[in-house]
């Protein structure tokens, strides 16, 4: 991915929260591709939320760098998961942003409870 100029503010630097709208975007991108459809749960009733956000901001991105973000998802109890995601800027994989980005999925009711489809995709935590 690229830093478009809007991302950027005053300071020249990507803002702050800007930095969450490309760890969504990749986290999306993960399910979609290992079978999970975001939009066709929320049609059954089951929201996918996150529950809490910890980044850590290591080395700012300015307007047209490039980056990649690294993934690794993780059942971290029995009603959470856990994506955790590293941004790096290219190409000299400079640490960007580490995150802990902590989930779990609300059923019909509004009640946590992990559907086993996404179940089946979490691997153990470590």
């Amino acid at each position: 991915m690229s830093v478009r100029d809007y991302e950027c503010d005053m300071q020249g630097i990507v803002n702050n929260s800007v930095y969450q709208n490309y760890l969504e975007h990749v986290r999306h991108e993960y399910l979609k591709r290992v079978g999970i459809d975001f939009a066709d749960y929320t049609r059954k009733g089951i929201n996918l939320v996150v529950v809490r956000a910890e980044l850590d901001y290591r080395y700012p991105l300015k307007s047209g760098d490039r980056f990649v973000v690294g993934l690794n998802f993780r059942r971290e109890s029995q009603l959470k998961f856990a994506f955790y995601q590293d941004i790096y800027r290219l190409p000299d994989m400079k640490p960007v942003v580490k995150a802990k980005i902590i989930g779990t999925a609300l059923n019909e009711r509004g009640r946590p409870q992990i559907p086993a489809g996404l179940a089946a995709v979490l691997t153990d935590r470590v």
